[in-house]
């Protein structure tokens, strides 16, 4: 089992950015995929970016060029970068591990002026 800790959330106005971290509990060398999702408030939880062991990455289209995940397996943390961030990029924001299957508790991103 591993625990994960995301932080780095907070209130930013549209066009800022903030960078997500998510810490695992062990090294996270081995585990295949991980991952950030989203939930706004009354919408369904979406999947943002993955990251697999080997670098490859995919993202939601919404995300597209304005996100960039990315870890580092020798801190055992994930990362979220986030730029030109919009009102509707609004949510919370959870990390997730596929193998060994794991969620963090999550982190409040909110954009607003």
């Amino acid at each position: 089992q591993v625990q994960l800790v995301e932080s780095g959330g907070g209130l930013v106005q549209p066009g800022g950015s903030l960078r997500l971290s998510c810490a695992a509990s062990r090294s996270i060398f081995s585990f295949n995929v991980m991952g950030w999702y989203r939930q706004a408030p009354g919408k369904q939880r979406e999947l943002v970016a993955a990251i697999t062991e080997g670098a490859i990455t995919n993202y939601a289209d919404s995300v597209k060029g304005r996100f960039t995940i990315s870890r580092d397996n020798a801190k055992d943390t994930v990362y979220l970068q986030m730029n030109s961030l919009k009102p509707e990029d609004t949510a919370v924001y959870y990390c997730r591990s596929w193998a060994p299957d794991s969620w963090g508790q999550g982190t409040q991103v909110t954009v607003s002026s």
